[in-house]
């Protein structure tokens, strides 16, 4: 898929590796000045390097203070702020167990990064496209999202309100002309997931086949699927979409859990 973004700046967050990653280098394949932005700023800067143009920024999300200086700081270079994608987030991979076990701080350390975070970039981000009366903000969700998981309670909850948060800001934006939607993916091949689901020594690989066996597609997905979605929502063409959770799954949500 091509579309034209020259001429817009994006910002992308968690992009030194992952979906973050494929989702700033494809951005940047179809013209936009990337910046690469992640907790892991020497991460973000080799991932940026593989890109003409890109440019990279260490950024938390939870931290405001960093926040607020990383999109000034792309205001004074660029003069304008186009497309924001809030990729950054953290799950559970170990000591998946039910709530009354889950402990107070990993729910903590998961919520400040997949919703607060999420919540920090696109406040500061909403405040720069106000201004130029445009803009585009796609949050990354989960299907967990849409339909619960088991033993990931911070997650799940995170994901749900990353889902109902996007609703919310396109009925407030859009008419500022900001459109917001999200993508929910599926299981995706990425190093986390290879370490919890795919590789032969992975923490949770026993249950790999058992899981895929509800995907129709049968395999998870590829980081380059769930940055075709990005790039269709950031797509200058696509322009009355507002609101939306664009779903990338293989399928599974169409029959979850079922086994007939």
């Amino acid at each position: 898929m091509h579309c034209d973004l020259k001429g817009k700046v994006s910002l992308v967050t968690g992009a030194a590796r992952g979906i973050g990653q494929a989702i700033a280098n494809r951005f940047a394949a179809n013209g936009s000045q990337v910046v690469f932005t992640d907790v892991d700023g020497h991460g973000a800067m080799l991932a940026s390097a593989q890109v003409a143009g890109g440019i990279s920024l260490e950024m938390d999300v939870t931290k405001p203070e960093q926040v607020q200086a990383v999109i000034q700081q792309i205001v004074k270079q660029f003069g304008r702020l186009d497309v924001v994608v809030n990729n950054a987030g953290v799950n559970t991979l170990q000591g998946r167990v039910t709530i009354d076990q889950f402990p107070r701080s990993e729910w903590d350390r998961v919520l400040s990064v997949d919703i607060t975070g999420l919540y920090e970039v696109s406040r500061l981000a909403a405040q720069v496209m106000r201004t130029q009366k445009s803009g585009r903000i796609i949050n990354i969700a989960s299907i967990v999202g849409l339909v619960p998981l088991r033993l990931q309670c911070a997650f799940v909850a995170a994901k749900a309100g990353v889902v109902n948060l996007t609703k919310a800001m396109a009925l407030e934006l859009g008419p500022m002309g900001i459109l917001v939607n999200g993508i929910a993916p599926g299981s995706t091949l990425t190093e986390g997931t290879r370490k919890l689901f795919y590789d032969d020594g992975g923490i949770m690989h026993a249950n790999a086949q058992r899981m895929l066996d509800h995907v129709p597609l049968g395999r998870p997905g590829t980081v380059d699927e769930i940055a075709v979605a990005a790039l269709f929502l950031a797509d200058p063409e696509n322009s009355y979409m507002n609101g939306h959770i664009l779903t990338v799954d293989g399928g599974w949500t169409a029959g979850y859990t079922r086994d007939f």
